[in-house]
């Protein structure tokens, strides 16, 4: 049996003089249910909520989204970085590599559409 190809992404946040400031690289077994890995860098001196950014970047990505688990590996001391993982992911564990902290997680399935059915224990309008 075969492994299936694995499909990397790149992605990068600029600063107002289009330097880049924080970078991912992303890996995802084609098909759903499998295991993103990626991994998360940012210069030290950038403004607060740019590594929030970068999380947020990631776990937006489609791919993330229909994939059961991730393993990110971040600067160990990167507290911006894995608080937001750990708000956008389910299960959360980490620990120490080296210069690195790797997190494995559960990412959180995309919960049902809005419905104006009410809610429990509600009475329609």
């Amino acid at each position: 049996m075969t492994t299936p190809a694995e499909d990397p992404r790149h992605l990068e946040i600029k600063d107002e003089t289009d330097r880049t400031v924080a970078q991912a690289d992303v890996t995802t077994a084609q098909g759903p249910e499998g295991t993103v890995r990626t991994s998360m860098h940012a210069d030290p001196d950038v403004p607060p909520g740019t590594r929030a950014s970068l999380v947020d970047a990631v776990m937006d990505l489609p791919e993330v989204q229909a994939s059961d688990r991730m393993e990110a590996a971040v600067p160990y001391g990167d507290a911006e970085s894995l608080e937001r993982l750990r708000e956008r992911t389910e299960d959360a564990q980490t620990r120490a590599a080296g210069a690195t902290t790797l997190l494995d997680a559960n990412i959180p399935q995309a919960r049902e559409p809005h419905s104006d059915r009410p809610a429990e224990g509600q009475q329609p309008a």
